[in-house]
Parts: structure tokens; C-alpha cells; sequence
């Protein structure tokens, strides 16, 4: 998993490199984001510190788990048996979650838009003999995967940092199999009304921004100025209506959700309300059938 909260020191992953891969003046999305994520894992923030051996050995043993939100365990009903399954690991790089679905005996693709966050799963496949396939882009384009590729996404937050929500969702169906699982973790949109460094100085919550939150141009000048000057990655909210209304928009079927809390260090919203949402959904049908 891989989000900081808004407003601090992050790198992200973006869009693809088309219109919607602009933001701002002249911006590339993509290329931001890629550079601020790359910086984010030289730096080493807690989604970007590989696991250690004895989770791999445990993993091996069948003891595990992985997260898609900040805390909260992913149900064991919701992954099955991933024993032999094809899984992707979309833009969720860093030497966490896909070391782990590997070593538990899946067939394991992670694909993120960060060469340092994939090095560093690269690095624990190496040095506990995983097999292990590591590819470079964005998650809304699998154009490099062949349509029903997977048995199953694995997408922790990540699209905060995807201007286009709905492309995500389209990509993923395509890339799965009939019956395939999607497991994908976001935030919770209201989180984006706030300033978190205003937050993090007065203690208080004040509502200051509408939704949808977007960066650089739901930021004031002085704002805009300050967030190129710091680096982070280009931010984006989404409404619950382009989150899971968009994955049933895709063809998906909704088999469950739940919300996820993370602590009042973090972000004082975290007291009032969940920070994250996680899903599972299913492609019941193929492709093919044009759904």
C-alpha cells in the first residue's frame, strides 16, 4: 500500500500519457508522480521498506497476510487459495505485498510505475530465491497484458494518485479472467475537504476544499507554488460514485467492502471517520460477451 496523507511529504503513481495525464500548466502527471515516487522509496517511508525473511519463510508455511487499506488484514475468504494463481500486483510495489502472494505459491506479476519501489520487490525475490515478474507503467494501461491474463488484481491505495478512476476499472476487467477477483483498496473521498498541514498545526478540522479534490487546481497560487516546491506527487480524490460505482459501471460484480481506520497521528480526520474503503469484486462473465 502506498499512501501518505495529503498534503505531506509522498510520491505516487498517475495517468496515462495522454490528455488526462496533464494537470496544470503544461504538467505531466505521469512523469511527476514516477519522480516522486521513485524519491519516496530512496527515502523510505512505510510502504516502501521491504519484508523481512521470516515473513517470506512464514508465507511459505502458509502463515500470512497482506493489507490493501492501512491496517486492516485482508480476509482470508476474499483471497481463497492462491496457491498456482495468476495474480497482479497493480501499483502496489515495494517489497511488500507481492513478495508475500508469491512466496504463498502464487504466479505473481507486480506492476508499478515506480523502478525503485519494483527494485525493491526484485530484491526480495533475489534474496529468498521467489519467483517473482516485475514490469514498469502506469495501472490504467495494461496494454502490455493480453485480455483474461489474471485470477487475481491485487490494487492497493494507489489510484489516489490516478487522475481517471474509470480507466483503472475498465483495464482490470479486461486483464482478468471469468470469475477473476478484483481486490482494491482507496480512500475515503472526505478526507480530501481538509488541509492536513492547517490540520496537523490548530488541531482542528476545517472543511476547505469542494470535491472532487484535484491537484494542482484545487489548490490556491500560493498553494499551488508551495506543493511543486515540495515534490508530492499530484492527488486525486475520486467520489464513491467513480470508486465502486465505476467498478459495476466496468462489468464487476460487488462481493464485499469494508472500512479501514488508521490512527490519530496520522490525520486527525481518523477520529471521526474511516480513512479507507476496500472491496472485492468478481467478472462474472467473460469478455467476450461484450459486458
Amino acid at each position: 500500500m502506498r499512501y501518505r496523507v495529503a498534503h505531506r511529504r509522498a510520491a505516487a503513481q498517475s495517468g496515462l500519457t495522454q490528455v488526462l495525464g496533464r494537470v496544470g500548466a503544461n504538467m505531466d502527471v505521469i512523469e511527476h508522480n514516477r519522480r516522486a515516487w521513485d524519491l519516496e522509496s530512496r527515502e523510505g517511508s512505510e510502504w516502501c521498506v521491504p519484508v523481512g525473511p521470516a515473513v517470506i519463510q512464514a508465507a511459505r508455511k502458509g502463515s500470512w497476510s497482506v493489507i490493501l487499506t492501512p491496517t486492516k488484514s485482508v480476509p482470508a475468504a476474499w483471497l481463497g487459495d492462491v496457491r498456482t494463481k495468476h495474480v497482479l500486483c497493480l501499483a502496489s510495489g515495494g517489497g511488500q505485498q507481492a513478495p508475500v502472494l508469491a512466496a504463498a505459491g502464487a504466479h505473481v506479476t507486480s506492476f508499478d510505475l515506480s523502478e525503485e519501489q519494483l527494485n525493491k520487490d526484485r530484491a526480495v525475490a533475489a534474496r529468498d530465491g521467489l519467483s517473482l515478474l516485475c514490469a514498469q507503467g502506469h495501472m490504467a494501461d495494461l496494454s502490455r497484458f493480453s485480455d483474461e491474463s489474471f485470477d487475481l488484481i491485487f490494487h492497493p491505495v494507489s489510484n489516489v494518485f490516478a487522475p481517471d478512476v474509470s480507466a483503472v476499472w475498465r483495464e482490470c476487467y479486461r486483464v482478468l479472467k471469468p470469475e477473476g477477483v478484483l481486490l482494491a483498496g482507496f480512500m475515503n473521498p472526505c478526507l480530501f475537504l481538509f488541509n492536513h498541514t492547517e490540520v496537523e498545526e490548530s488541531g482542528s478540522l476545517v472543511v476547505r476544499y469542494p470535491l472532487p479534490y484535484n491537484e494542482p487546481e484545487s489548490l490556491s497560487a500560493d498553494e499551488q507554488a508551495r506543493w511543486r516546491q515540495s515534490g508530492r506527487p499530484a492527488e486525486f480524490s475520486h467520489s464513491l460514485e467513480d470508486q465502486i460505482g465505476g467498478q459495476l459501471l466496468a462489468g464487476f460484480v460487488l462481493t464485499g467492502l469494508y472500512e479501514d481506520k488508521w490512527s490519530d497521528e496520522e490525520t486527525l480526520f481518523n477520529r471521526y471517520a474511516p480513512v479507507a474503503i476496500a472491496t472485492r469484486a468478481v467478472k462474472l462473465m467473460s469478455s467476450a460477451d461484450g459486458t
